[in-house]
């Protein structure tokens, strides 16, 4: 980590408490959250207030134009060819 936060977070998971690190490990005033995963309808993203007050932002996408059903084998082609480095886009694990 850089200890004063990120600009800009994508997070995959699904699970909400990865989901809540990556929007709370923003700079305080600005960044961005892209939140890929669908989560269990049950759960609840429980955050301070101050983190959107701030100017933090947390964005959603469910799918985009992804279609996982036919595009998903292709990614892991790719990756089993090693042309996709997916491990040079993880800077941080974080403590779940």
């Amino acid at each position: 980590m850089t200890n004063i936060g990120v600009n800009r977070a994508v997070d995959c998971t699904c699970h909400v408490d990865a989901m809540i690190f990556a929007f709370e490990c923003f700079h305080d005033g600005w960044g961005v959250v892209r939140l890929v995963g669908v989560p269990h309808k049950e759960v609840a993203f429980n955050t301070h207030l101050m983190n959107f007050l701030s100017g933090k932002t947390l964005k959603g996408a469910f799918f985009g134009n992804y279609k996982p059903h036919t595009n998903l084998p292709d990614v892991v082609k790719i990756y089993a060819r090693k042309e996709l480095e997916l491990e040079k886009f993880i800077m941080h694990d974080g403590p779940f």
